[in-house]
């Protein structure tokens, strides 16, 4: 069986927008996307591992554990031996308890990374691949994230073209969810349940043809 990883925030977790409440793990874009690679033969559980609120190297004032790159090496740990690692973050970057750019939530991004290449995984277990997604461009925040997320749309513009830069400097996969789906009409910032469905086909489509699940990983000697 081949295992993946999806590090990732609310979006992937799958918050109902302007609700607390959680779509199912079949509905959720990793269910979908496990459920597609399935049906075309892949033997795989993807693991989710996707916090509220999760930036990818800042601290939320707030809540504790929100900086994603606190923890994550020991996560990788855990879930090894792993095939491909798929990390969906940023947004939350852009809060209003930070002053980020796009730029510089791809520099979070480029460590996360490196986190993933160093992780302390058992000597001949898989070096997974990585793949990167860039979430969907946010809209005009509404409800209640109007606060939380006040001038967050015009910092964020462009951050899909930072990451992809980062994910060539890095030489790993990189897919812009924007090219399939946008962020939520009625929050501005998550998924709806149909833009799940398409961006967990999108994945699964993206894995498939580059081969992701079927390459001959290097292994960690020591």
């Amino acid at each position: 069986m081949k295992h993946v990883l999806v590090y990732s925030d609310s979006l992937t977790w799958g918050i109902i927008p302007n609700t607390r409440k959680r779509l199912s793990f079949d509905k959720r874009w990793p269910g979908v996307f496990e459920n597609v690679l399935k049906a075309q033969g892949v033997n795989v559980r993807v693991n989710e591992n996707c916090l509220n609120g999760r930036r990818t190297v800042w601290s939320d004032p707030f809540k504790a554990g929100r900086d994603g790159s606190q923890g994550f090496a020991q996560v990788l740990e855990m879930h090894a031996p792993l095939e491909l690692v798929v990390i969906m973050l940023g947004t939350n970057d852009f809060q209003c308890t930070h002053n980020n750019s796009a730029w510089m939530s791809g520099q979070g991004i480029a460590k996360l990374i490196q986190i993933v290449r160093d992780a302390p995984i058992e000597p001949g277990m898989p070096i997974p691949e990585i793949l990167v997604i860039s979430p969907p461009q946010m809209q005009q925040p509404k409800g209640q994230l109007v606060t939380k997320f006040v001038d967050s749309q015009a910092r964020s513009v462009g951050l899909g073209s930072h990451l992809k830069q980062v994910c060539q400097q890095f030489n790993v996969h990189f897919f812009d969810s924007a090219t399939v789906t946008d962020s939520s009409a009625i929050d501005g910032i998550h998924l709806d349940a149909d833009q799940h469905l398409v961006l967990g086909e999108a994945i699964a489509q993206v894995v498939l043809s580059l081969n992701l699940l079927e390459k001959e990983l290097s292994v960690k000697t020591y």
